[in-house]
């Protein structure tokens, strides 16, 4: 009788450290993703009434979040970028890849696109 007590309690810890290791293995996260946009605003005041607003709750419904969202730009060496830049950070590229896909964000690069050029796109990083 011991000895199927021993085995029993032998095959739930096995259990255990399996579902642990497995835990341990789904928990190292993917790389996070950084968004940046550089932007050519050819009509600033609609851009910033209609364009910005949408795109913006397109984005952090989509799970992004906003790191930078224009203001100064100063060159360290060359020269600063002339557009506007936006860098949004997402907890992976597949997540960042979905928000910009969404039909949510596709309306609202419409009417973007009759207020600027953009250039956007998507690179893996480490976490801040």
């Amino acid at each position: 009788m011991k000895t199927r007590y021993t085995v029993a309690l032998s095959i739930l810890a096995g259990v255990a450290l399996g579902a642990a290791a497995v835990q341990a293995l789904h928990a190292q996260a993917k790389p996070i993703a950084y968004v940046v946009a550089e932007i050519d605003v050819t009509n600033p005041e609609p851009y910033e009434k209609q364009y910005v607003p949408i795109a913006a709750k397109a984005v952090t419904d989509g799970g992004g979040k906003y790191l930078v969202r224009g203001g100064e730009t100063a060159a360290m060496y060359g020269e600063p970028p002339k557009p506007r830049i936006a860098v949004m950070a997402f907890e992976s590229m597949e997540k960042a890849q979905a928000a910009f896909n969404s039909s949510a964000y596709k309306e609202a690069k419409k009417v973007g696109d009759k207020y600027a050029n953009f250039r956007i796109y998507a690179v893996e990083g480490v976490s801040p």
